[in-house]
This record gives structure tokens, sequence and C-alpha cells, in this order.
């Protein structure tokens, strides 16, 4: 095992067994939380380490870049996109992406739609909630979910599984839990109302990054978002151009 291979195992053991304790702490089983190992600023060679443990789901924020890794790496890899998609970037996104994270507006729902449909497959989202109100970050209101969730029902060609949010940083993880909680309950609210129509229950909250993972575990999180805490100790070679 090399040293980078042995930080990286390290540095991912450290974070399944926070996982494993936040899981206790809130009387959950561990298989109910999904690890997204987020790769945006992982030097590729940081990524095939992290394959070499096993981890078989990655996070990209960037859609270019998902795609291009999808190209050269190993096809078993199940890509998440975890940062905003632009609309004339959707057709090259679904084709590399099993779960989009960050669907923020009808008006990008709308343009999956039609192109899932033209292309004959079935798109699998969450829709993003503002719920910290940041003017700086894309996604809906609560009151705009609820406005709009019968239209958002109406869907053909995308599966909406979830909800994901992001809570304003802060150096206190304790700060987040109340727009965690928040997601929370949205989504059970919305998934009543599915239900309701016969639908199935939205069943995934995608929540929580490296400072504050385990107080969105805590809340009900099934999908947590990792980079920073993956990478800890290792330094990017000189030549890179990120």
């Amino acid at each position: 095992m090399t040293a980078l291979s042995g930080q990286i195992a390290e540095n991912l053991a450290t974070v399944r067994s926070r996982i494993d304790q936040a899981c206790q702490r809130s009387g959950r089983d561990s298989s109910e939380v999904t690890l997204v190992c987020v790769t945006k600023y992982a030097e590729l060679e940081w990524i095939e380490a992290l394959l070499e443990t096993g981890i078989s789901i990655l996070g990209e924020s960037r859609p270019q870049q998902l795609s291009e890794r999808a190209a050269v790496l190993p096809k078993h890899i199940e890509w998440h996109l975890v940062g905003q998609l632009q609309r004339n970037k959707v057709r090259r996104t679904l084709a590399c992406t099993s779960l989009i994270h960050s669907v923020d507006s009808l008006r990008l729902l709308d343009r999956i739609e039609t192109i899932s449909a033209g292309e004959g497959v079935r798109a699998r989202v969450l829709l993003q909630a503002n719920l910290s109100l940041d003017h700086a970050r894309s996604g809906f209101s609560a009151d705009q979910l609820r406005e709009e969730w019968s239209r958002v029902m109406a869907m053909k060609t995308v599966e909406v599984l979830g909800l994901m949010t992001m809570a304003a940083w802060s150096d206190d993880p304790q700060s987040s839990r109340p727009v965690f909680e928040e997601l929370r309950d949205l989504a059970e609210e919305l998934g009543r109302r599915r239900v309701d129509q016969g639908g199935r229950p939205l069943t995934e909250l995608s929540m929580g990054m490296s400072n504050d993972f385990e107080v969105a575990i805590e809340s009900g999180a099934t999908l947590v978002r990792l980079g920073r805490s993956l990478y800890q100790g290792l330094t990017p070679p000189q030549t890179s151009r990120r």
C-alpha cells in the first residue's frame, strides 16, 4: 500500500466511524446512510485510491468535469451531480449520471423531463431547497415547493426521490440542525401528499457536508456529501491546475 492509499484508507475509516456513531446516537442503522465521495477538488490519483477501498459512489460539482472523469474512470462507478446544473448541459449530464441532487427550478425540471422523454430514459433527481434563505444560493423555497408540488408530481420521466439542501457555513455544526430538520419535515409533508395521490413517499434526503454531516445524519439524512474530510493530509502536486 502506498502512502497515498494508506492516508485515503485512514481518512475513510475515520469518516465511516463518525457516520456509525452518529447513527447510533439517533437510533438509526448505518445502512440507511449513503456516503457520496465528492471529487470536485480531488486529484485523479486520489480518486483512484478511493476506488481501491471499494468506494463506488462519487459526487462531482461540475457537469463538464463529471463527464470527463466518467469517461476515463471505471464504468461501475455511480456518479452523482451535486453542483449546479445549467439547462444546456442536461443532455450530457443525464448520459453519465445516476442521480442529480441539485434541481433548483421548475425550468430545469421541465428541461430534464423533455430530454429524458426524448432519450427514452428515466431521470432520478432530488429537488434543491434553499431553506437558509441565502440569496447567494439557488433552490426552491419551502413555499414554492408546496405551491408547485402538483406540477412536480405530474412529471412522467423524471423520478423525484427526495430533497437536498445546504446549510449556511458555520464553525458550529449545531447551527445547521434547524435547516436539516426543516428539510426532513418538508419531505415528509410532500411525501404524504404524493402517497395520497397513489405515489411513493420521498425516501432520500441529501444534506450534510464535511463540517456538519453528523448533525445531518441525526436529523435524518440518507445521503451525505463529503469531500474535504476524505482528503485530509494530502497535498496537490505543484503541477496541478486545480
